[in-house]
């Protein structure tokens, strides 16, 4: 690549608003993320807000989807245009490996949580207060807490269990046949995916969530009960929310595919795609296996 009188293999990227832009962008979301939470409104002497509670959260919102178009669509109009080096696709590379692993991170976390939650809730018991009732007590004693009806996990955590797997499966195979230069199977294939994306979301968001027989914390509750809810719902709601991310972005691979801009040789698009669905597949088997069967079978 030239630049200039100088030739390198790597991409100097051109001024770009987006860096400042995203920072506004995440600087208004977090403001209005904690006016949200906080309850604040306008009546309250809240200068920020004019419409409501949700007005700067959702303005923050806008400002990051607005930078995300942006900027990718500015990476994928440097790819297109010859900018992307082999130099650069290795650092392409390390950059997704790195950021799939800070999601990693992410989710060791509220694991952390709940495993905290469940191994040592008898030590927890065991440090009663004063002030604790007997139901308090006993409630500390038992991992899931009384009064809290686990999921059984062989029904609906089992089918979409099973959905992701074969959007695993359909994802491979969309990668493959991109390789081996066959279009039409890359197009099903990942038109499969993203729909087992979609039908998994509908399954946990619309069925699942509203049978539960527990809730994310409500008053009159026992304290355990409440973290056993809330630690559910974080962890499972946020890979929800990966999941929905994981297909909109195999969605925009599917466009880029139909518009013509993946080559059998040429696709990290898809690859980093299929790298993240692999990881939003591998942390719902965990989820699965000690947030959903563990409980479960220890209640029987």
């Amino acid at each position: 690549m030239a630049h200039g009188e100088v030739k390198h293999d790597y991409h100097l990227v051109n001024p770009s608003p987006w860096p400042f832009v995203g920072s506004v962008g995440a600087l208004v979301t977090a403001i209005g993320a904690v006016v949200l939470m906080r309850g604040l409104t306008a009546e309250e002497g809240n200068f920020f807000l004019s419409q409501g509670q949700w007005t700067l959260f959702l303005i923050g919102m806008g400002i990051l989807v607005t930078t995300c178009i942006g900027w990718w669509g500015d990476v994928i109009k440097e790819s297109r245009q010859g900018d992307h080096t082999p130099v650069v696709d290795v650092g392409l590379r390390y950059g997704m490996i790195l950021f799939i692993a800070s999601e990693v991170m992410f989710f060791v976390a509220w694991f952390w949580v709940f495993f905290e939650l469940a191994i040592f809730h008898e030590h927890r018991a065991a440090w009663s207060v004063p002030t604790w009732d007997e139901a308090t007590a006993q409630a500390w004693a038992n991992w899931p807490p009384p009064g809290v009806e686990a999921f059984d996990p062989f029904h609906l955590p089992l089918i979409n269990t099973l959905i992701l797997l074969l959007s695993g499966t359909t994802v491979t195979w969309a990668h493959h046949a991109l390789q081996q230069g066959d279009r039409n199977g890359a197009r099903l294939g990942l038109l499969l995916t993203v729909l087992l994306g979609a039908v998994f979301t509908w399954v946990q968001f619309g069925v699942e969530y509203p049978i539960a027989g527990f809730a994310f914390g409500n008053q009159g509750e026992t304290t355990n009960a409440t973290l056993y809810g809330a630690s559910f719902f974080m962890a499972t709601g946020f890979h929800g929310f990966h999941v929905i991310i994981g297909t909109i972005f195999l969605s925009v691979c599917l466009l880029r595919l139909l518009m013509g801009h993946f080559t059998p040789q040429k696709h990290f698009g898809l690859e980093a795609a299929a790298w993240y669905w692999h990881f939003v597949d591998v942390v719902w088997l965990f989820l699965f296996t000690f947030v959903y069967v563990v409980p479960y079978l220890t209640m029987q």
